[in-house]
């Protein structure tokens, strides 16, 4: 692999500014091109991020700018596709979650990025926040002993009344499945990453805003080993205590047998030992910058570690497919108002 690594992407929407920014401020990258059906789109984006093709077809764009990478940041209808044609052209790909459509989406993904002897990572970033990167070294020094009990409030506030998600992400609106395929996904990597392997899920979902056509609320019970049980209770409507409710997207409580940790709306991270009244602040550094505190660049940062440097991956699109496992039981318990049991990867 060069010492630059040569990227192209496909996508000029709303979140795309996230990623154009990060791959800018990497010095071992080379942006080459962007894609765009909006041709005019495309080309704006060119402009304002310095790149020097701009095209409307992703083949096209493909044989001209011979690429090391492609960044698909366009919504999960058009994955599958686009994942073709990036195979077709022996050109790894990252890809922005929801990773497809579906799990069938998913797997075929996959195995054409097998078959074509290709890399295939999924964009998943919250693993990559700043916070959830500390809680997981704090949890290595068994600060709070055996955990046993896990909550997350998602409460971002941006789901009320007849435009929400218009302004930013209007697709939102007529996604079929909303809260658990686009939002509660990024909690299942996190626990994961966290906690380790679920087990079982519990789920009970709900329509808050009837404009929405998919689910925006509901509660995600997982259990995993060693008797800890992590639940997830998200609704879009409600906000928390933040100063911006998309930073954390809202509050964590994890508690164990020595002490309790909390990471508030302003991605502070409070310690309360077992037994004790006051709360201690964990000082940490992170970046308030753009998205989830910069963790965009965070992830992409790794993405070219593992090219460059052969570093191990931890988003890749084959581990991936646990996710959006899980995710299929949860939506299967929410019909069936039954425990899943999750299959062993």
């Amino acid at each position: 692999m060069p010492k630059k690594l040569k990227i192209a992407c496909l996508g000029a929407g709303y979140f795309s500014q996230f990623h154009y920014e990060a791959w800018q401020r990497l010095p071992q990258i080379e942006l080459v091109g962007v894609v765009d059906r909006n041709i005019a789109a495309a080309q704006s984006c060119a402009k304002q991020y310095h790149i020097p093709h701009a095209e409307s077809d992703l083949a096209c764009l493909l044989e001209k700018t011979k690429p090391d990478l492609l960044d698909i940041i366009t919504p999960p209808n058009t994955h599958l596709s686009m994942v073709k044609i990036a195979a077709q052209y022996g050109v790894n790909v990252v890809c922005q979650k929801p990773f497809g459509e579906s799990f069938q989406n998913a797997q075929e993904m996959v195995a054409i990025a097998q078959s074509a002897g290709i890399t295939l990572i999924v964009h998943e970033n919250f693993r990559f926040m700043a916070w959830y990167r500390k809680i997981k070294s704090l949890l290595a020094t068994e600060v709070c002993g055996q955990v046993l009990d896990v909550n997350f409030h998602l409460r971002p506030g941006d789901g009320q009344g007849n435009e929400a998600y218009l302004t930013l992400q209007p697709y939102f609106q007529s996604m079929e499945k909303f809260l658990v395929h686009e939002t509660a996904i990024h909690f299942i990597d996190t626990f994961r990453y966290l906690f380790g392997e679920v087990s079982s899920v519990y789920a009970d979902l709900r329509r808050c805003n009837p404009v929405i056509k998919g689910e925006d609320a509901g509660v995600i019970i997982f259990d995993f080993d060693n008797n800890l049980r992590a639940t997830f209770n998200g609704n879009r409507l409600l906000d928390h205590a933040a100063t911006n409710p998309r930073r954390t997207m809202g509050e964590l409580l994890i508690e164990g047998t020595k002490g309790t940790l909390r990471l508030d709306g302003e991605a502070r991270i409070w310690l309360r030992p077992f037994g004790a009244l006051t709360e201690n602040r964990i000082p940490y550094a992170w970046n308030d910058h753009h998205f989830g505190g910069d963790c965009v660049i965070q992830t992409i940062q790794h993405i070219v570690s593992h090219f460059l440097h052969n570093t191990p991956l931890e988003n890749s699109g084959s581990d991936y497919l646990t996710n959006v496992r899980i995710e299929n039981a949860i939506y299967q318990s929410a019909r069936e108002q039954r425990k899943i049991f999750c299959e062993p990867t």
